[in-house]
């Protein structure tokens, strides 16, 4: 059967894809045959594959189009309220092989064969449609990384060969790296693959584009203006010799030990102390980014800023707190695909000013990214809190307060629970509430306080600022 396209000429099969543009599955293939040579829905991108370029599917380490040298992805999109079309996950790439990755060099690697250049065909996903040969493709183009991208992601590569080569394969997180992440890929926790350098079987993992990434990609194919992100890394020969943190450590050092006054005037800026955005500001002042633009490196590696206030003995004036969970939703979610968990699987930048004398001194910038036996400890919090959620059994005693008030005492975990993490309200008031899957058995309400998970202020000091 002739092909309407050319699969070994590169632009022939770009120019065929690109007629699927502002089309569903559902126009340019033949629903009947879908229907009949396919059990359940299937997923968009075998049906694209399949029905549309009509080859079979298969695992190879080699790219869909081999000799074209071009890799097809396909992956859903969101609409903003604004209209902007954004991505709705991270684009997840090939699968890790842990016993291959250690003998391999980036420019041989499989991720890098199978890579190197990446025809992407984004779609609409439509939450009111559960028929995905109705979805809209809105975006389709040919992806190769820009140079100063590519050089972060060799390393962010490196890091994670590093860690399978050091028999950590099972400890791998996405916060360990900034753009290509090792994401978990299979059924469920039990998808696991041998690693070379230890027994224990580690989670199968795929290399993946972080979502804040695949954002930045949508706006290049899109043609979004580009002005509204400020750079701290200029070429691919800076992005060669340092990494993100390295640049960001560098530009902070110098103002280590002094005052928030000395550093406003060191750099002649006059800000706001009570704007929500002055320590955002602050910081971009200090990396050299106009208060006007979004750090294009921190927004593509989704870096969590968080700024803390140490008092004298080192501790963390507050715990850090989270966005509150949804009690509906938290029932609903099992511990790997938890939002908690994918929280604390982001890296973090914690820049932090200590009281002293009645004045702020900046002390350290840091990047962090939880480590493997710490997450464990936070899933039991995550399974106690469902479990309270799950049972309605939320609170445990009403005390009497002042004035007619009544204080309620939760089984929610504190910090006699864990030494990492707690839960507790993260509300305007008692009435900001969210609905509950179960009514609580002792008030009888069907609807609670927003609560969060928060870090605790003694686990922060410990382990994220005294830690080396």
């Amino acid at each position: 059967m002739k092909l309407p396209y050319n699969p070994e000429d590169k632009k022939s099969i770009i120019d065929y894809a690109k007629l699927l543009k502002g089309k569903t599955l559902r126009q340019v293939c033949d629903a009947d045959l879908i229907r009949n040579n396919r059990k359940g829905k299937g997923h968009f991108g075998q049906i694209l594959e399949e029905f549309y370029f009509q080859y079979k599917l298969n695992s190879d380490s080699k790219p869909d189009f081999p000799i074209a040298k071009l890799e097809l992805k396909s992956s859903p999109l969101k609409k903003l309220k604004s209209s902007e079309l954004r991505s709705k996950e991270r684009l997840v790439l090939n699968i890790i092989n842990y016993l291959e990755i250690v003998n391999q060099d980036f420019e041989t690697s499989s991720f890098w064969r199978k890579n190197v250049n990446i025809l992407l065909v984004f779609y609409l996903h439509q939450a009111e449609s559960d028929d995905i040969l109705d979805y809209l493709i809105k975006l389709v183009d040919e992806w190769s990384f820009p140079n100063a991208d590519l050089e972060i992601i060799k390393k962010d590569w490196e890091v994670i060969k590093q860690k399978v080569a050091d028999g950590k394969a099972h400890e791998l997180s996405e916060g360990d790296t900034f753009y290509l992440g090792a994401c978990t890929k299979g059924a469920n926790a039990s998808s696991t693959r041998p690693q070379p350098f230890s027994d224990i079987p580690a989670k199968q993992r795929a290399y993946s584009l972080k979502q804040g990434y695949v954002n930045h990609i949508i706006a290049s194919i899109a043609n979004e203006p580009s002005e509204l992100y400020g750079k701290l890394i200029p070429s691919a020969v800076v992005a060669k010799k340092q990494t993100i943190e390295e640049i960001v450590i560098a530009k902070f050092k110098p103002f280590y030990g002094k005052t928030e006054e000395g550093i406003l005037q060191e750099l002649g800026l006059g800000l706001n102390r009570k704007a929500k955005n002055y320590y955002a500001n602050l910081a971009k002042a200090i990396l050299g980014i106009s208060f006007d633009k979004e750090i294009e490196e921190f927004e593509k590696a989704e870096i969590i800023v968080k700024t803390v206030r140490l008092n004298k003995n080192n501790l963390p004036k507050e715990d850090i707190s989270f966005p509150a969970f949804k009690y509906e939703e938290l029932v609903k979610e099992d511990w790997e695909n938890a939002d908690f968990k994918e929280i604390l699987e982001h890296k973090f930048l914690f820049v932090f000013f200590q009281d002293e004398d009645e004045k702020l001194v900046l002390r350290k910038v840091k990047f962090w990214n939880m480590p493997y036996s710490d997450l464990l400890e936070v899933e039991k919090v995550w399974n106690k809190t469902k479990q309270v959620v799950a049972s309605g059994d939320i609170v445990k005693e009403i005390k009497p307060k002042k004035y007619g008030t009544e204080g309620r005492l939760t089984n929610f975990p504190s910090k006699k629970f864990s030494s990492i993490s707690h839960v507790r309200p993260h509300a305007r008031d008692t009435s900001d509430t969210y609905p509950l899957p179960e009514r609580d058995k002792l008030t009888k309400e069907n609807k609670y306080t927003k609560h969060s998970f928060w870090l605790n202020n003694s686990y922060v000091r410990d382990e994220v600022y005294l830690k080396n």
